[in-house]
């Protein structure tokens, strides 16, 4: 007769990223959530006090996802329908509609020409 050991483990793992409060405390934009604490007319005027850049509104049709507000200088460079995309697939499926969510937005343009 063979010994049998069962031999269970469990782990959890708690990683933080800190950083300092900056104010204003967004850069590039805000995913605003259906259900969030505070509404995006609320942000709308606070970010107007708060930031030197113009924000634009962006309303979505979406169940979860309420609006995004993003610095204007950022839909020179990437469509609103793009960013909505981007939002719906890649953001959405981690967030839910009670948060507000912070992104950070990099877009890097590489120009080739040959001479």
């Amino acid at each position: 007769m063979g010994l049998e050991q069962t031999r269970e483990q469990s782990s959890l793992v708690v990683k933080m990223k800190l950083r300092e409060f900056t104010i204003p405390p967004i850069t590039d934009a805000l995913v605003i959530g259906a259900n969030a604490p505070i509404g995006s007319e609320a942000l709308r005027r606070a970010i107007s006090l708060l930031h030197a850049s113009s924000f634009e509104s962006v309303k979505l049709e979406d169940d979860l996802v309420d609006e995004i507000l993003v610095r204007t200088t950022i839909l020179k460079k990437i469509s609103k329908e793009k960013l909505i995309n981007i939002v719906l697939r890649k953001v959405k499926p981690f967030m839910s509609a009670e948060e507000v969510i912070h992104l950070d937005i990099q877009v890097e343009l590489t120009i080739e020409e040959l001479i």
